[in-house]
């Protein structure tokens, strides 16, 4: 694994090379044990490095970039080399400014806020998902997922100063339970260290919902009170940030919050803010400009508020980085990575209780755009859905389709329970609570768009 000398002495000679107008060097370093199970078998293991160097090049406004994973001083030259031939290929970007300076991105002391669990093996992840074959096993069961763990390095170095450093670690399990037909229930937990996951709340729960996901009724199509589990309204969060959290929709107005900021865009009870300094998520304090990571809320007591932004679109904007940029030659702009829902004041068994006739919903499947500047998407719900009556949850429900407005939807919010998990996907994470939400559009899933959506 890369350490700091090294990988600040790889940037070194980045910028040495470089005769651009300014230069970014960044390195991108990445130790993952993956272990696959199927069927309560181990099928796949994987322990893998990759380092990865990018170069920026900018001359008279011309942007060039190259990317090698070799670190040789000839690899590096070459790299600088090409990424400076390609900028000067290119047309200007008189959009572009500047990269960020060491006043903006100061340097920081302390890079990581939960150091890296270097011990974790791929012994010790055979061993959860041997728990899990277990206790699938006494319910006639078997279990799928994945356990994964990675170590990540990042450090970034610009021709204006800029020097950053830092090193995290994040570990996620994700597993399916399944029986006989569609009969499966799912978990998912994370931390920054794979030691303290809590993996055996998400094995049983994955157990139970799949034990009792048998004998599926059919629901008409309607809008229904719907209990959203924590995965499930991280599933929405995720979108809503790519929708209109990020600089680059605000730049261009396609974004729900452009133009709108302290007007009221959802119900009272959701705050949205982003927090990479939190120690739940254990991530790195600088994002891929060495611009230090601030804390943003999107949404505060159901009102627009500040988006995400990097030093291209905050400059096009006329404000300041937020410290969200993402890695380079990226094609998605700036956007929030930690974020963090607040609570409410209920247990899920209390917002169970209250509902007269429901669904509950783990998670959803399959989610897709339907109207950006809407809100809308579409998507199934997957891996254990009940029908909630008198206060009780009862049967198992048939997976039905939702298309449905997210800001509608949180308009819609009435309760939020107090107990957060971490949910992970797509690299993002979100502390999110369980949601129980009035007028939720649920249709009947047919045989041909379940198949489709395999």
């Amino acid at each position: 694994m890369i350490n700091q000398s090294h990988a600040m002495e790889v940037l070194y000679r980045a910028l040495k090379h470089s005769a651009a107008d300014q230069t970014e060097a960044v390195l991108m370093s990445e130790k993952t044990d993956l272990t696959r199970f199927a069927e309560s078998t181990i099928n796949q293991n994987i322990s893998q490095e990759e380092t990865t160097l990018v170069i920026t090049a900018v001359n008279e406004k011309k942007v060039g970039i190259a990317t090698t994973n070799d670190l040789s001083n000839d690899g590096i030259k070459k790299a600088v080399e090409s990424a400076v031939t390609i900028s000067k290929l290119q047309k200007p970007d008189e959009r572009f400014v500047s990269f960020p300076d060491k006043e903006m991105a100061p340097k920081l002391d302390k890079t990581v806020t939960v150091e890296a669990n270097l011990d974790f093996t791929p012994a010790d992840m055979a061993e959860v998902v041997l728990q899990a074959a277990k206790e699938a096993k006494v319910k006639n069961l078997t279990a799928s997922g994945a356990f994964r763990h990675d170590i990540n390095t990042v450090a970034v170095a610009n021709s204006l100063g800029v020097e950053q450093f830092g090193r995290f670690g994040k570990s996620e399990l994700s597993l399916t339970i399944s029986g006989e037909g569609e009969q499966s229930g799912y978990g998912i937990a994370f931390s920054p260290d794979p030691s303290k996951i809590d993996y055996s709340t998400a094995i049983a729960k994955a157990v139970d919902i799949a034990s009792r996901n048998i004998n599926p009724i059919v629901l008409p199509d309607g809008q229904y009170t719907v209990i959203l589990e924590p995965a499930a309204v991280g599933q929405l969060l995720l979108f809503l940030s790519f929708l209109g959290f990020g600089g680059r929709t605000m730049a261009q107005r396609r974004s729900f919050l452009s133009g709108k900021t302290g007007e009221l865009i959802t119900g009272e009870k959701i705050s949205i803010s982003d927090e990479a300094d939190n120690p739940i998520f254990g991530t790195l304090l600088f994002d891929y400009e060495g611009v230090p990571k601030k804390r943003i809320t999107p949404i505060k007591n159901g009102t627009a508020g500040e988006g995400a932004f990097d030093s291209y679109y905050a400059n096009l904007m006329q404000t300041q980085p937020t410290g969200h940029s993402v890695q380079p030659n990226n094609g998605f702009g700036p956007y929030p990575k930690h974020m963090v829902m607040q609570p409410g004041d209920k247990t899920i068994e209390e917002m169970i209780a209250s509902t007269e006739k429901g669904v509950l919903i783990t998670h959803f499947w399959y989610i897709n755009y339907l109207n950006p500047m809407r809100t809308m998407i579409t998507g199934t719900t997957f891996d254990g859905t009940f029908l909630i009556e008198n206060g009780q949850v009862g049967s198992a429900i048939k997976n039905m389709r939702t298309n449905q407005s997210i800001l509608e939807a949180f308009s819609n919010a009435e309760m939020l329970s107090k107990e957060r998990i971490v949910y992970p996907q797509y690299a993002s994470l979100m502390q999110v609570p369980a949601m129980k939400i009035n007028n939720f559009n649920l249709v009947q899933e047919t045989k041909e768009e379940w198949e489709g959506s395999c």
